[in-house]
This record gives C-alpha cells, structure tokens and sequence, in this order.
C-alpha cells in the first residue's frame, strides 16, 4: 500500500490549524503519515496538535501522527526538517490553514501512484487546487490551472500547480532540500527542481483528475508580494534563462492586467 507522508509546518497557527488537521483525519485513505513541525509556537498551537495525535493514537485506522517543536530558522528550514523525518512513499506539503480538498483526496492520489507510472512509480502526482476564505468558504480555482500533460518547463508560464497540490516521491523530495537562500519562493525553485529529476529518472509525471487542495488566502508570500515576484524572477532566470524570464514576465504583466472573471 502507497503511504503519503502529509507536512504541515505551523507557528503560532492555533487560530487556522484545526481544519486543517480535521482534513486529514477524515481521509479514507488508510496508510498516512502526519508530520507536524511546529516552531516553538507559544499560543496554543502545541495543544492542539498533541490533542489530534492523541485521538489518532486511539484509532485503528493507521494514520500516524508525528509532532516536532522546536526553533527553526523559518519556513523552509521547516521543510526540511519534515522532509528529513518523513517515512512515506510521497510527501505533501499541507500547511496550517490549508486543507486536502475531499475525504477521498489521498484514496485517490494513491489509486494513482499504483497505475499511472506504467511499473516506475510516477516522480510526481498532482491536482488542481479551489481557493478559500478564512471561514471555508470556496473561492473557486485558482487563476493558473495545472495541465494535464506537466514537464518541469511548465512552470515558465507560472507556478501551474499549487504547492498543496503537489506529490514529491519522497526519494526525489529528500535528495533535494529546499534552498534557503531564498525566503518566499524556495517553494517554485523546489518543485521545479523535483521535476527536473524526475525526468532524469524517467519517473512520470501523472495527473489526479480533480480538485485535491483547499488554500487558505493570504500566506507569507500574499504579505510579501513585491519581495516574492523578485525572487521569483530569479528562480525562473536560473531555470529558464534571462531571455525567457524576461519574455515570460512580460506576458504575466499583461494576463495580470485582465479583470478577473
């Protein structure tokens, strides 16, 4: 049986975190592991996360949960102390505040990882991702949709799958640590990379049909937006060229000026 590995990476989230570890206690998906990184969260975070691996700990349904604290150096250097700890065969980045879309949502990526990598588990599964408000409430899709056919160079037209939305097979994910050089977008140049050596294993990239992300609005890089589109440029420039990073930010200023729907 396919077991994911669910991180989620808290600091004083106790307003936020409880769907999120609600989401994930749902799934039907049998085979899970839970890792909760927290940063020596003073306002009640800790509480509630050793109540929810205390309930999980009176289950039978094999979901693992597995809690940290301690100081880090923010939330990439997070990441990869989850990504050092985990233990399944794909990883998933499911932060405080966001959630998996459906009960169904690791059921379904694991149906995937079983027969969508013709005998190579596939490097990466992904699925599309629906926004939401602090109450829950669906703010529909996303602006940038994944497509059903995703090579690394996908990314030159933007971050098409969202973090949440994004399978590492472990063995790839824990080769390749965020880089802390950068503070908002160590996250694209992740992903990126993980694609790049996917295909270097010939280890396909397969799409879940669906939505199987829930992103809560308003994250660190929403709060630091102007910081965050810089480095992001330079991200996009070390993989894709300055003559294309150019190009390509061009055309982001343009879909940008278009009123949304």
């Amino acid at each position: 049986m396919i077991t994911i590995t669910v991180i989620t990476v808290t600091w004083q989230a106790a307003d936020v975190l409880p769907p999120t570890l609600d989401s994930v206690a749902e799934q039907t998906h049998s085979a899970v592991e839970h890792l909760i990184i927290d940063g020596a969260s003073k306002d009640g975070t800790l509480e509630l996360a050793y109540q929810y691996q205390k309930a999980a700990s009176r289950k039978t349904d094999g979901h693992q949960v597995i809690v940290c604290s301690e100081p880090d150096r923010g939330l990439y250097d997070a990441m990869n102390k989850g990504l050092a700890k985990a233990t399944g065969d794909y990883v998933i980045f499911l932060n405080a505040g966001d959630r998996l879309a459906t009960p169904d949502t690791l059921e379904r990526v694991a149906a995937v990882a079983m027969c969508g990598g013709d005998g190579e588990l596939p490097g990466v599964i992904y699925g599309d991702t629906h926004l939401i408000d602090e109450k829950g409430h669906d703010l529909g899709p996303r602006r940038l949709r994944p497509p059903k056919q995703l090579t690394w160079r996908s990314f030159r037209w933007g971050m098409l799958v969202c973090h949440q939305a994004f399978y590492a097979r472990t063995d790839i994910a824990r080769s390749l640590p965020y880089n802390l050089d950068y503070r908002y977008s160590a996250d694209v140049d992740w992903c990126i990379r993980v694609m790049k050596e996917a295909q270097r294993l010939k280890a396909p990239l397969v799409s879940v049909d669906g939505v199987v992300a829930l992103f809560l609005e308003g994250g660190q890089t929403t709060a630091h937006h102007r910081d965050s589109l810089k480095e992001r440029f330079r991200v996009m420039r070390k993989h894709y060229g300055l003559l294309t990073t150019m190009l390509m930010h061009g055309w982001f200023i343009i879909r940008n000026a278009r009123p949304r729907r």
